[in-house]
Formats: structure tokens, C-alpha cells, sequence
């Protein structure tokens, strides 16, 4: 080929890459983050060291571990926030890979989230001061895992029967769920007794996930179903399906798969995961129901997902990632007096690196001038 028909810069696919190299690749970005976020601070007229020593310290606190006033050991008051953030993303991260694996982008965690909260709430605003503590549980637990479900099930039963866009639909779908919330807070059934602000009630102390070691128990059930969900797409016959569908649908129907029954399945198991994430809100985190319920988890579940290049163990490591970049930017807005404007830059540019090392660990690029050079050495 003559170099003048030849485009200057080709994109290959790897094919083979050492698990070293791609360990490298990540420090080196999470390295070349820092010191691009250091510099943007340091333009700025901000002390760079402080900056990050802040970020960590608001984030996690002096101590991981304190003891309160009455002997208790428990997480720091700090690292309690920075816990129940990261068991929403983790659980909500979880859910959409589900989606992801097999090439259905779901985008509607969001909406999943605030539907499996609003069915959960339903039963904590309606039984919540006559039903016994367990039994609200289970019962909340169920509606939010059905109803999350299901509103993940819609957008794949119009992908399968009409072939419509999941991204759009999912999307959409997000924004429903939000107004439905708006609507509920003017409804006085909702509302708290004798008023008609438009805020929904606080749920009543036996609608709440026991403690353990002052967060609600959810971030150890999330630990636990990061492990299930690695085992179930290692080990199970549900988990291979997924992913042979996510590679080729065709040739998953040559195997004799029914790919439509395995997209619904998928779709709905993976909204139940984001519904149990709204549960984990309602009943552990707030204790009630709003439009700020799942507090953008929907999509920076996202960015976690696919950090973590769909692996359910590395999305522990980068849920507490994200979880003290959030944490921190609050805390230098406090203590240093930077905008919050700098501060969304700078986690913008953190998760520029960190996103964009994954095009170099999947792809090279092959100039023309390389190119040449390796077509003279094997003549």
C-alpha cells in the first residue's frame, strides 16, 4: 500500500496484553491523574498536597475505626457517609453489568433505583407502624426487587419484540420515575401529619436495616453479592449464556440459545439488583423517600462498571475509588475554599485518565512511519 493512500494513525485491536502491562498502564494513569489534577489546583493558587490530604481525610476521617461516647466501635462519623456511598454504587454497578455483559446498555439504573424505593416505600408509608420489624424487612425487600424488575423488564421486551433503542428507552425512563416521586410527595397520604409541604414522611424506626458498626447492614450484604455475581457469570450456566449473547447473538442462537428468553431474564434480574439498591436507600441510608433517593448512582454506576472492566471484585476497589473522590471534593469546598466548579473538574479529570488508560489497554495505535519500518524488516 502507498503511504499516500495509507492513513497516518490505524487503530488496532490487541489481541494479547500481559496482565503486568495492563497493571502498569493503571498506575501510570492513576499517577498522571493526580499530578494533572495537582497542577490544575496548583494554577489555581491551591496548595496540591493539602488538597488531597483533605479529600482523604474528609472521606475516611482521622481514623477508619473510633469508638463514640458510649464504648461502641463503630466506622468514623466520616467514613460512615463515605460507606453508604459506596454500597449504592456497588450495588447498583452491580446491576447494570448484568445489562452490560451482554450488550444491552442499560442506562436506567437511575429509574431502577427509584422504582424499586418507591414500591418498598409504599409498604413502609402504608404498615410501617403495624407490621413487625421482620416482616417489613422481607416484605420491602421483595417489592423493591419486583419492582425494579420490572421496570428494568419493560425496555427489554420492546428491544426483543420491536427492536427499539435500550439506550433511549432506558434513559426515558429515568426522568418517569423521578416525576412519579414529585407527584407522591403532594399526595397527603405520604406527607407527614399535619402539614401539606410536599415532602414525604420519615419512615418509622421498624422500617430500618439493623447497624452494624454504625452503617446499615447493607454494605455487608453488598460485599457479599459482589462475590455471588462474579461466581454466578464464572460458574453458572446463566452467567455463560450472558456472556455468549454479549459477544454474538448469533452465534448464541446457533447454540441453541433462546436469546429473547435470556435478555428479559437478564434485564429483569438486573433491575431487582438496582431495586435493592433504592431499599438499601429508603430503609438504610435516608430512612425516607425522595427525588434525590438515588442521588445520581444510576450513572456514575456507570463509569464504575466500566472501570472495572465488568468485574464484580474490582468494582469493591473502584466504588471506594469514586466514593472518596465525591466525599473529598465536599470536603476541600469546605476546608480550602475551592469552587465547586474546580472541584468537579478535578474529579472529571481523575476519571479522564482513568477511563481513557482503557483504550490503550484494548487498542494500539500503528503510525505510518512504524508501519513502514516493520513492512522493511520482514522483506
Amino acid at each position: 500500500m502507498k503511504h499516500g493512500h495509507e492513513p497516518f494513525v490505524r487503530v488496532v485491536k490487541r489481541t494479547n496484553i500481559s496482565k503486568q502491562k495492563v497493571i502498569l498502564y493503571r498506575v501510570a494513569a492513576l499517577l498522571g491523574a493526580l499530578l494533572a489534577g495537582a497542577l490544575l489546583v496548583a494554577m489555581l493558587g491551591y496548595n496540591p498536597v493539602q488538597m488531597y490530604s483533605d479529600m482523604v481525610s474528609g472521606a475516611l476521617g482521622k481514623t477508619l475505626i473510633a469508638v463514640n461516647k458510649k464504648g461502641i466501635v463503630e466506622f468514623s462519623t466520616s467514613s460512615q457517609a463515605t460507606l453508604k456511598i459506596v454500597t449504592l454504587l456497588l450495588v447498583t454497578s452491580l446491576g447494570l453489568t448484568m445489562a452490560f455483559k451482554m450488550r444491552f446498555w442499560n442506562i436506567g439504573g437511575e429509574g431502577q433505583i427509584l422504582v424499586g424505593a418507591i414500591s418498598c416505600s409504599y409498604i413502609a408509608v402504608h404498615y410501617g407502624n403495624t407490621w413487625p420489624h421482620w416482616l417489613l424487612l422481607v416484605v420491602m425487600f421483595i417489592a423493591a426487587c419486583i419492582g425494579g424488575g420490572l421496570y428494568g423488564l419493560l425496555p427489554a421486551i420492546f428491544k426483543a419484540k420491536w427492536g427499539t433503542n435500550e439506550t433511549l428507552f432506558t434513559l426515558m425512563l429515568n426522568y418517569i420515575a423521578i416525576n412519579f416521586i414529585t407527584y407522591l410527595q403532594y399526595l397527603p397520604a405520604w406527607q407527614m401529619d399535619g402539614t401539606s409541604f410536599p415532602k414525604i414522611r420519615n419512615f418509622s424506626d421498624a422500617t430500618r436495616i439493623p447497624e452494624v458498626l454504625g452503617v446499615h447492614a447493607g454494605w455487608m450484604i453488598a460485599l457479599v453479592l459482589a462475590v455471588l455475581v462474579y461466581f454466578y457469570f464464572a460458574k453458572t450456566k446463566q452467567g455463560y449464556e450472558i456472556t455468549v449473547v454479549g459477544e454474538s447473538a448469533n452465534t448464541a442462537k446457533y447454540a441453541g440459545m433462546s436469546v429473547t428468553r435470556i435478555i428479559l431474564r437478564t434485564m429483569f434480574v438486573s433491575g431487582a439488583i438496582c431495586g435493592f439498591a433504592g431499599f438499601l436507600q429508603v430503609s438504610g441510608a435516608s430512612g425516607t423517600l425522595s427525588t434525590d433517593t438515588a442521588n445520581g448512582a444510576g450513572f456514575t454506576a456507570i463509569t464504575v462498571a466500566w472501570l472495572s472492566g465488568m468485574n464484580p471484585l474490582l468494582m469493591v476497589l473502584y466504588s471506594c475509588f469514586i466514593a472518596i473522590l465525591q466525599r473529598g471534593s465536599n470536603r476541600i469546598q469546605t476546608t480550602m475554599g475551592i469552587p465547586k466548579s474546580a472541584a468537579d473538574m478535578l474529579i472529571g479529570i481523575i476519571l479522564f485518565f482513568m477511563l481513557g488508560v482503557e483504550f490503550f489497554i484494548n487498542y494500539q495505535l500503528i503510525f505510518r512511519a512504524r508501519h513502514a519500518k516493520e513492512e522493511a524488516a520482514a522483506v
